[in-house]
């Protein structure tokens, strides 16, 4: 029997102890709180500018780093990112599929630019030594790490790339099996009963018939005895 490559790789279990779905509502809040963090320091540094307000003339440069305009994108897109990590979350935590699914792509797009990053090491590897160029002088190491040769920099950075395109790739298989998990459950749930008359009823889910009320009080044990 042929099996597909999709169900060879799924597992219901990750970081070799958790669930699939516990690991994605782990990895939720998880990027719920970091986004929480970063959109913490942005509105406090759009309250106070002249505090925060982190000009490149300390790096030998005439723009700004950042100045308001882009911290409100920074602030958008942490926002943003904190709704859809709570999605997956939720998503995870009520067994409803299609909330986890704006969490993955953003999973696969964070991972293409990763790759990209990569790439473009691979093809321009001039552009670490001036990226080295461009940070203060007092930053830590930099006389040390712009003193080694263009080789080593680039297997240096690829490896560590490497690392976290592959860590990337592990938490993407771990909520796209979350997804499956869920998914299959959803559809689990809905059950078939043939009747005598060879016909066919759809029943409705466990969990939606028992919230149903019946319609009824049944009667007390001793008048059903009686």
């Amino acid at each position: 029997m042929m099996i597909s490559p999709w169900d060879r790789w799924f597992s219901t279990s990750c970081c070799l102890c958790c669930h699939v779905r516990t690991g994605t509502i782990i990895l939720g809040v998880w990027y719920m709180l970091i986004n929480a963090v970063v959109l913490l320091i942005l509105l406090t540094a759009l309250s106070d500018p002249e505090q925060y307000h982190l000009t490149s003339a300390e790096l030998a440069n005439d723009l700004d780093v950042m100045d308001d305009a882009n911290m409100c994108i920074a602030s958008a897109i942490s926002l943003l990112m904190i709704l859809i990590c709570g999605m997956a979350t939720y998503g995870a935590y009520k067994l409803r599929a299609a909330w986890i699914i704006p969490f993955f792509c953003y999973q696969i797009f964070d991972f293409a630019l990763n790759s990209l990053v990569a790439v473009s090491i691979v093809v321009y590897p001039n552009t670490i030594q001036d990226y080295l160029q461009q940070l203060p002088d007092n930053f830590p190491y930099k006389e040390e790490i712009a003193a080694l040769s263009n080789v080593c920099l680039v297997l240096i950075v690829l490896l560590f790339i490497g690392s976290i395109l592959s860590f990337k790739a592990y938490l993407i298989a771990c909520v796209w099996n979350c997804y499956r998990y869920v998914n299959s459950r959803g559809t689990s749930e809905i059950l078939l009963y043939v009747t005598t008359n060879d016909t066919t009823v759809l029943l409705p889910p466990y969990d939606d018939s028992i919230s149903i009320p019946p319609k009824q009080a049944p009667p007390p044990y001793p008048t059903a005895t009686a």
